[in-house]
């Protein structure tokens, strides 16, 4: 049996699409903007980082990052990430998402200007530095993913929220971007001051220090720019009402925010507030039975998806150059001075963001709440596997120099469908289905299984993705099964993500108090989700 809803949380759930709604999706999402600009610019440096702390000049190529500092360099801050996630999503449901949200801002924004910093100039000086700041920069980071989506959903209407929870995952896609536009605007300015021959012209020549060190620290330190123009306003943020009426039990601070918010006069319900905390149906913890039996396969739904996807996300985005590299569309390091390398890498990365990750993105925002999450999950997944296995089946067709548009176009493709698709949706849905007081910490573990498959792919496609020729392997690499067969894993990967999104319920047209089961007095056995016929058990 239903019970009724508080009337502040039925106000919101019912509110017309309003100024505060754009206003929450931009604190939010130039949160997100930031993350995605600080955990994908690492992939536009690590060539430069290279060429000036690895470079023997008496050697036909230039220097790479060692096996293990590349790796290091690439996946720490997803390390940091991960246990970000689990932090401070668990911390959002203690202490409140507002109190929390403002302390992981503080610590992307300081630890943004720190990984530009060093202590020494020695490489292993400097690569330990990088290593740790980005570190707790990826802490930071980890708490913006489950705050910022459970702020959205808790602000959002019930009519438009999976496009509002899509609008600030879709900042990302932009912070790609603008870590391209940043590198693309750096390497012109110090190419105009410092004209360089190619390595293979004069090796020495070809880099210019100290100058070009400031180049790779100048991009890592923009990433502070976006998070503190938005550190003020996310302090002016109210407390989301959901926290205060059922997690906090205040319902008159919850009635007083939304008020303001909405602009309506709004009653209190102390006493509705009261009866909903005596409810013990609704006071099982994270590890109870109840919760297993409620939510058990939902969660590992969102975590097994999310872990897949970024298996295949992930490989994508942060060794996309070495890819590019692979085909010939980037010509090779020799042929290149260290700020024109950088230059194609980031012309590479911003045109792949431009044409088909951006769009992606906003594909899902506008049709999500049409669609519905579980089909455009399914449908992104089926298309990324379509075009992985196209992509790596005729692997050497693509490698002949008539036919790297082709590959550029069908590889864009990957990225489109995985926006306009689990990408996307791996985010909004554990906003949604999971009770008030465990959203936080249930998005977390969430986000945090992504990490975990980010941490997968980062370092098993950098080993994996060599060739099997020992002669063809980049400098200090052992052999890897190559190109082709680690394409041809992630479209294995991205077929596992069709089957585990059965698990996964349909969020669409719903209160979150419905899709939690918090609406529901009793012990309800099955709770109907979304728009369509699909049941789960709860």
């Amino acid at each position: 049996m239903a019970r009724e809803q508080l009337g502040v949380l039925n106000a919101l759930d019912v509110a017309k699409t309003q100024w505060y709604h754009f206003t929450a999706i931009v604190i939010a999402g130039m949160g997100f903007f930031t993350d995605a600009y600080d955990l994908f610019c690492i992939s536009l440096v690590t060539k430069l980082l290279g060429r000036i702390y690895y470079t023997d000049y008496s050697k036909p190529k230039p220097g790479v990052l060692p096996p293990s500092v590349q790796s290091s360099v690439v996946g720490v801050a997803l390390c940091g990430t991960l246990a970000g996630q689990l932090f401070f999503g668990w911390l959002g449901d203690k202490m409140g998402r507002k109190r929390v949200y403002g302390l992981t801002l503080m610590l992307m924004i300081g630890c943004s200007i720190a990984s530009g910093l060093s202590f020494g100039n020695s490489p292993k000086s400097v690569m330990t530095t990088l290593c740790f700041f980005r570190f707790w920069l990826g802490f930071g980071i980890g708490g913006d993913y489950p705050l910022s989506a459970t702020i959205m959903s808790e602000y959002a209407n019930k009519k438009t929220r999976g496009a509002f929870i899509a609008a600030v995952f879709a900042m990302q896609g932009f912070g790609i971007m603008a870590g391209g536009i940043v590198a693309l605007i750096v390497a012109t300015a110090f190419d105009h001051k410092y004209k360089v021959p190619s390595y293979e012209e004069n090796a020495e020549a070809s880099m210019v220090l100290p100058a070009f060190d400031f180049v790779w620290r100048l991009i890592l330190m923009f990433g502070a720019v976006p998070a503190a123009l938005t550190f003020y306003w996310r302090m002016k943020m109210p407390e989301t009402a959901r926290y205060t009426a059922l997690v906090a039990k205040n319902a008159k601070q919850a009635a007083s925010d939304m008020s303001k918010v909405l602009q309506v006069e709004i009653e209190s319900e102390e006493a509705k507030v009261q009866e909903l905390s005596e409810d013990q149906t609704q006071q099982f913890g994270l590890f109870s039975r109840e919760f297993a039996k409620r939510h058990g396969l939902h969660l590992v739904g969102t975590t097994t998806t999310w872990f897949l996807l970024d298996i295949a996300f992930y490989s994508q985005n942060l060794f996309q150059k070495d890819i590019f590299a692979a085909i010939g569309w980037i010509p090779h390091a020799k042929e290149m001075s260290a700020i024109h390398e950088l230059y194609k890498v980031a012309r590479a990365q911003t045109l792949i963001a431009l044409f088909s990750t951006v769009p992606g993105y906003w594909f899902t925002v506008a049709l999500i709440d049409y669609m519905g999450r579980f089909a455009i999950q399914l449908m992104g997944f089926f298309f990324m596997t379509v075009f992985m296995f196209a992509l790596a089946i005729p692997y050497d067709h693509w490698t002949k120099k008539d036919n790297k548009i082709g590959f550029l176009v069908m590889y864009s493709l990957t990225f489109f469908f995985a926006n306009f698709g689990p990408n996307a949706t791996t985010f909004v849905v554990p906003a949604e289905i999971f009770p008030a007081r465990l959203r936080s910490t249930c998005h977390g573990i969430s986000a945090a299984a992504g990490k975990a498959g980010a941490i997968v792919g980062a370092f098993g496609f950098l080993y994996a993705s060599q060739s099997k020729d020992p002669t063809k392997t980049d400098q200090g690499y052992p052999t890897g099964i190559g190109v082709k067969n680690s394409l041809i894993m992630l479209g294995v990967v991205n077929f596992l993500g069709i089957i585990f999104t059965l698990l996964v319920p349909e969020s669409k047209g719903k209160s979150l108090e419905e899709l939690s089961g918090e609406a529901e007095e009793g012990n309800p056995q099955s709770v109907e989700m979304g728009g369509s016929a699909r049941t789960v058990p709860v």
